[in-house]
């Protein structure tokens, strides 16, 4: 039963993607152009580091399936994909590795086909300290994941309906395993209030997974008989929506949910995230086309990444929040109902000392 629902999960995705009508808020954040801004490209790295963690690149393939034999082929071709790019890689959730050990493969083959990469280990929130490091054990992962997804329980027909364990479970896990923890929401977003209380449970990232891209209650609804949980299909809050209202939360952020293309990906890392991640769109490549196919994309983002933080004047992307950004409709209606001051993005290139020729008459 727990295969069929992995399996169901990767058909109802990739069939949301197909459907997906191409806009999310992501479309609602613009960049202040600031045409004497560029540098030159031999100037630019794309690395990053937070918390203790170096990545050659911002970007990663985000945590998708795992748990039967249809999911194991998609990880080793994601693992590949990884290896053949240098892009971090994340385990779908391991749950189905802790009922079902022989499952085990369908997991491992992450880190068998990218032995030198960094490799996430995924678990829920209700696991056990021992379980968290026997997923970390099996990939031998470099940080670990804990995804939290109270939505996608409530819809899903067998999920869990029991949540308050979830805060002292993350924080016996935090304090317990040897790798850094990661809590990311599943598509929903994290609030402020969330990444502080996550901060405060010795969690070092927060990876936002904010709506936009896969919507797992429509997945789960779509596998309920009567599909009565229609009315949560859109829940949560945006990915760009999370990553203005966890600004200056205390923990690094990384950005995941409704990355449609390189330039989501500048905008998320524009807003403060130490990365961004990918998971839906890097799956409908992978199975409509294959695995050469996604390696060709994920190579083509990256130099694109690289074209845009020239163009923008930013050598690494932590240089890209000083870039000027303005933000617009219903995402600035929410940036004034949570008191977020919008109006100084557009201005903070100002405040790091931006050279007046290159301002011109926005000064």
């Amino acid at each position: 039963m727990i295969g069929q629902r992995k399996d169901d999960h990767v058909r109802l995705a990739a069939e949301q993607q197909r459907a997906h009508s191409g806009s999310n808020q992501f479309d609602e954040v613009s960049f202040v152009h600031h045409a004497l801004a560029g540098i030159d490209r031999p100037d630019v790295s794309l690395s990053t580091a937070f918390a203790g963690i170096s990545w050659q690149v911002p970007l990663y393939i985000n945590a998708m399936t795992g748990g039967s034999t249809k999911t194991g082929i998609i990880n080793r071709d994601l693992a590949i994909a990884a290896r053949e790019t240098g892009v971090p890689l994340a385990s779908g959730s391991m749950s189905a590795y802790f009922k079902d050990p022989s499952c085990a493969g369908t997991f491992s083959v992450l880190r068998t086909q990218n032995p030198d990469g960094f490799v996430l280990a995924n678990v829920n929130a209700t696991a056990s300290v021992e379980k968290a490091q026997r997923a970390v054990d099996l990939l031998r992962a470099d940080a670990l994941q804990i995804h939290i997804n109270t939505v996608q329980e409530t819809v899903m027909p067998e999920g869990d309906r029991s949540f308050s364990s979830w805060v002292p479970q993350i924080e016996k896990i935090a304090a317990a395993v040897d790798v850094p923890v990661i809590v990311k929401e599943v598509g929903f977003g994290l609030s402020r209030e969330t990444v502080l209380t996550l901060r405060d449970l010795g969690v070092r990232v927060a990876d936002l997974g904010g709506r936009g891209g896969t919507d797992f209650a429509r997945i789960e609804n779509g596998r309920r008989e009567f599909a009565d949980y229609a009315h949560l299909h859109g829940w949560g809050l945006s990915t760009p929506a999370s990553l203005l209202d966890t600004r200056d939360a205390g923990i690094p952020v990384l950005a995941s949910g409704g990355v449609r293309n390189p330039l989501d990906v500048v905008r998320a890392l524009a807003l403060g995230a130490s990365g961004v991640g990918v998971s839906g769109g890097f799956l409908r490549t992978l199975l409509d086309d294959g695995v050469t196919a996604l390696i060709a994309q994920i190579t083509t983002w990256l130099d694109q990444l690289a074209a845009l933080q020239t163009m923008l004047g930013a050598p690494t992307p932590a240089d890209l929040t000083r870039c000027d950004l303005t933000v617009h409709g219903d995402l600035r209606t929410f940036c004034i109902d949570r008191g977020i001051d919008t109006r100084s993005l557009a201005r903070r290139s100002r405040s790091v000392g931006a050279p007046d020729e290159l301002m011109g008459s926005t000064r």
